[in-house]
């Protein structure tokens, strides 16, 4: 599951991401500092899971959790917190678990593992006379091909009879579009470099080629990588 870590304290932040790096099933995609940076995020990069804090400067977790409560397809809440005495409120607030300091791996593992995620998004695709159900997550990035978009995909190359306005409208965040032609993975985006000539390609993970990005969607690809 795709877990964000909203926490004031920088170290217990860094403890909760070392925690989850341990898990193969899970992974942290993001982490914030306070209860109005958690929403933003949650917007962009709708996680499955978030870990929250309740003590926090400005908007705190209990505010925070009922504002994603809220939200269609809000993540389920998990509050780490110092402090017992917040149980019954965690819980009018819809959080699932309640996990007090320090937070240790086998009581995180045991939380995640009650959790049931939510089905994960995946494309019929074709390749000939087959067709094969790929996960999203497995996507590396889709070209727009006349009528068809090939999708290129860690278990190959296949071919959608889709546009691709529509995989952006369906996937975003998820699926961020570098080019008028590319749709990328969010997630595998790793840099932005510009050749000699000035043109600017994205590194994408898995992905040896080149991918363009173009001038008027740049500023929006810088701030994907910014914005982690």
């Amino acid at each position: 599951m795709n877990i964000l870590v909203v926490d004031d304290e920088p170290l217990a932040r860094a403890r909760l991401q070392r925690l989850i790096a341990a898990m193969p099933a899970h992974r942290c995609i993001g982490e914030a500092a306070d209860g109005e940076q958690a929403l933003a995020l949650c917007q962009r990069l709708r996680p499955d899971v978030v870990l929250l804090d309740i003590r926090m400067p400005g908007m705190d977790g209990m505010a925070t959790a009922r504002a994603l409560a809220a939200v269609p397809g809000s993540p389920t809440i998990v509050f780490t917190t110092a402090y017992p005495d917040f149980a019954v409120q965690a819980f009018d607030a819809g959080a699932v678990h309640y996990l007090l300091k320090p937070v240790v791996a086998a009581r995180l593992a045991q939380a995640l593992e009650r959790i049931t995620p939510p089905l994960a998004p995946s494309l019929l695709l074709q390749r000939g006379a087959s067709s094969q159900r790929v996960l999203l997550a497995d996507v590396l990035y889709m070209q727009a091909d006349a009528k068809y978009l090939t999708v290129h995909t860690v278990h190959g190359q296949w071919l959608l009879e889709e546009s691709l306005a529509n995989m952006e409208q369906r996937f975003a965040p998820r699926l961020l579009r570098v080019h008028r032609s590319l749709l990328i993975n969010a997630q595998r985006l790793r840099a932005v470099h510009r050749d000699a000539d000035g043109h600017a390609w994205a590194e994408v993970e898995d992905v040896s080629a080149r991918l363009p990005v173009s001038r008027r969607l740049l500023g929006v690809v810088q701030r994907q990588l910014e914005g982690r």
